[in-house]
């Protein structure tokens, strides 16, 4: 009987040993995977703020670029008041039709030519 009850206690504690081996090994594969996921975690998070610093740098540019824009159109909004209009340019270029210069001294020319 003795010995029976040292199969049992033997068996019952090989079975323990398996079990707890059981557990450490699945604690292992977990604390292994929980790693794995802790540094995926780190390396999304600095790409992510990568992304961050380059969608900064990005928007930082066009906003330097839009007051480059807006400070080019205020100049020629500005130079635009000083040009003539067209209604202007059609009225000095019927005068210098009617006036006509270079005519005016070629006549003067002519008429010192036959005296």
């Amino acid at each position: 009987m003795a010995e029976q009850q040292t199969d049992y206690t033997g068996q019952f504690l090989g079975d323990i040993n398996a079990k707890v081996r059981d557990l450490e090994e699945k604690q292992k594969i977990l604390r292994d995977r929980l790693l794995l996921i802790g540094q995926n975690l780190i390396e999304m998070k600095e790409d992510s703020v990568k992304k961050m610093l380059e969608l900064k740098r990005d928007v930082e540019t066009m906003k330097q670029a839009l007051e480059r824009l807006s400070s080019f159109m205020e100049t020629v909004s500005g130079e635009f008041s000083k040009f003539a209009k067209k209604e202007d340019l059609e009225i000095l270029t019927k005068q210098a039709k009617m006036f006509q210069p270079m005519d005016f001294v070629r006549k003067e020319d002519l008429k010192k030519l036959k005296s």
